[in-house]
């Protein structure tokens, strides 16, 4: 894989961070957002395809002044460039993933994102 491509995939993963509204984005804390190819045989569950995963405890859980390692996020590249190849496409499934993998950070849960119209991404 290039690194121009690689690039081009983070890039994609910035601007999705950029687009999110300032409410959100002011109140993200301890967390670290990271790139991986595939997921990991620990991340996988029930075989479904992976496209993000949040690792973490959500904002609405922790007590106050707990200790906490930092959150992880990790966006999965080629499961993403495996369903299209359009820039403008996986551009789309970036944003949707960051979207629904923030949205845990914020203890927003996947039932919840089904109402909101937000459940596809995974």
């Amino acid at each position: 894989m290039s690194d121009l491509r690689r690039a081009r995939f983070a890039r994609l993963v910035r601007n999705a961070l950029a687009e999110l509204p300032m409410e959100f984005r002011d109140r993200i804390r301890n967390l670290e957002i990271v790139i991986e190819d595939e997921p990991s045989e620990d991340q996988m569950r029930d075989g479904a395809t992976l496209l993000g995963l949040y690792e973490g405890v959500p904002l609405t859980s922790r007590g106050y002044q707990e200790p906490y390692l930092p959150d992880r996020i990790c966006i999965f590249r080629r499961p993403i460039e495996r369903m299209t190849s359009s820039p403008r496409r996986q551009a789309v499934i970036v944003r949707d993933t960051v979207v629904h993998e923030i949205a845990h950070h914020f203890g927003i849960s996947d039932a919840r994102l089904e109402e909101l119209g937000l459940g596809d991404a995974e």
